[in-house]
C-alpha cells in the first residue's frame, strides 16, 4: 500500500461536534477515508476504503445506547 498524500486533504468534523476538541476528523484522500485525533492534528492517521469505512458508520447506527 502506497503512503497518503495529506498535503491536499480537507478535514471534517461532525456537524453534532461541540467544538471542544474530542472529536475525530475525515477526509478523503485517494479513494480512501482518513481518520485523525482532533487533539492531535499531527499524530498517527488511519485509512479505510470506502466499503469499510460505510460499514463502520453503519454500524454506528445499530450500535445500542447506553
Amino acid at each position: 500500500m502506497t503512503a497518503l498524500d495529506l498535503s491536499r486533504a480537507e478535514w471534517r468534523t461532525s456537524t453534532r461536534s461541540v467544538g471542544n476538541g474530542n472529536c475525530v476528523e475525515v477526509a478523503t484522500v485517494d479513494g480512501r477515508i482518513a481518520v485523525r485525533d482532533s487533539k492531535d492534528r499531527h499524530g498517527p492517521i488511519l485509512a479505510f476504503p470506502p466499503s469499510a469505512w460505510n460499514a463502520f458508520v453503519a454500524g454506528l447506527g445499530a450500535a445500542p445506547t447506553r
